[in-house]
């Protein structure tokens, strides 16, 4: 059975506090994980299968490089990611690598990757909102409480958690629309 995005995450942040049997474990699920991506992207089973070594010795030497509150799969998919660009330069010196598929294939691999990924995004996004306006959003659409939730976690009242949340999405949405402005 394939891990999720928090027992993945859970090990990693274990490994990191010098968890020997978490840091097997957790490279253990990850090796299916690098084989399936590196064969629908290498058609040489060998060459795939020392990508997913490179890769996991790529985890190994950067694994104090993992911030513990990010998403875990992101950073890992990273890492591969730059293993395949680094091969298609040894080895296919003219091919462009198509990297359109990769959050297909992540999303096949961990259905928690493209909430993580989206979480990402939001809170780059949401670093510049009022600290009220980013809790009310983070607890109510991130975190999934109701507002009477939110209200009690924030000790304010279910009005002012509203009119937070509504403030927080409209500057959210009119960031994004300029972000995507200027993109074009």
């Amino acid at each position: 059975m394939i891990a999720s995005e928090n027992e993945l995450r859970t090990m990693m942040i274990a490994s990191q506090d010098g968890d020997a049997p978490a840091y097997r474990h957790l490279l253990t699920a990850l090796r299916p994980r690098l084989e399936i991506f590196y064969r629908r992207r290498v058609h040489d089973g060998s060459a795939a299968e020392d990508l997913v070594q490179e890769a996991l010795m790529a985890i190994h030497i950067k694994r104090d490089t993992f911030d513990p509150g990010q998403p875990f799969t992101p950073w890992v998919y990273g890492i591969a990611r730059y293993k395949l660009l680094d091969y298609y330069r040894r080895h296919h010196k003219h091919q462009s690598v198509p990297l359109d598929g990769i959050a297909e294939f992540i999303g096949e691999a961990d259905h928690g990757f493209a909430a993580a990924d989206a979480r990402m995004d939001l809170g780059r996004l949401m670093q510049d909102l009022p600290a009220a306006q980013s809790r009310a959003v983070q607890l109510t659409k991130l975190e999934e409480l109701s507002v009477a939730e939110a209200a009690e976690k924030t000790q304010s009242g279910t009005s002012a958690v509203k009119v937070n949340v509504h403030r927080g999405l409209k500057a959210l949405i009119a960031k994004f629309q300029k972000s995507e402005a200027e993109n074009v």
